[in-house]
């Protein structure tokens, strides 16, 4: 009863369960990214029923969610979607940064990467743009000012350094002078916080 209850709310019961959103958000992406590895179509429903087993309470079923969820990829494809769509990215500060994987369109197959909003002077040292699913898609860099808001939206880090950069630290230096803003940002030391520019 629960089951068949709960598979045709599965969606709002997945969109409640962050874990399980990002699970199957990242292997949709990999699925598109990387079809000759064999993904399984892996619905809401399916993940909302396997939890349902068994279960009497929709608050059992929900504190089974993340537990299913492995049963659904045979060896090595959960290790591989660990790997090729990680939930974190290293950056050059030496911090492990949280991917955001939106919900990728069923109707196209254009892909929608994932978000990596990390404060632009931790990229500092860094010229190419990460990329998951075996390098067939770059990440794309919200880069945040030490207000966390997005000064620069790309997925061309290096292009980013070698133009944009320019006019965006000319105007950052104005508004955030206690901050240091390095005419050659590939040869700088990245940042995890702000630091006062030598006087």
């Amino acid at each position: 009863m629960l089951g068949e209850w709960a598979r045709g709310h599965a969606e709002a019961i997945v969109a409640g369960d962050e874990r399980s959103q990002r699970w199957l958000a990242r292997l949709s992406l990999l699925r598109k990214a990387m079809p000759d590895k064999g993904w399984p179509a892996v619905s809401a429903a399916e993940v909302v029923e396997a939890a349902a087993a068994g279960k009497r309470t929709l608050a059992h079923l929900r504190s089974a969610m993340g537990h299913v969820l492995g049963a659904f990829l045979q060896y090595p494809l959960d290790r591989l979607l660990d790997t090729e769509a990680p939930e974190s990215i290293l950056v050059p500060t030496g911090n492990h940064i949280r991917l955001e994987y939106p919900q990728q369109k069923a109707d196209t197959d254009a892909i929608d990467p994932p978000v990596l909003a990390v404060r632009l002077q931790e990229m500092f040292g860094q010229s190419q743009t990460p990329r998951i699913a075996g390098g067939r898609v770059a990440v794309r860099l919200h880069l945040l000012g030490p207000n966390y808001r997005p000064v620069q939206i790309t997925d061309d880090l290096k292009s980013f350094w070698t133009t944009t950069y320019f006019q965006v630290r000319k105007d950052l230096r104005v508004r955030y002078p206690k901050h240091s803003w390095p005419e050659d940002p590939l040869a700088a030391r990245p940042e995890a916080k702000g630091r006062r520019r030598p006087i």
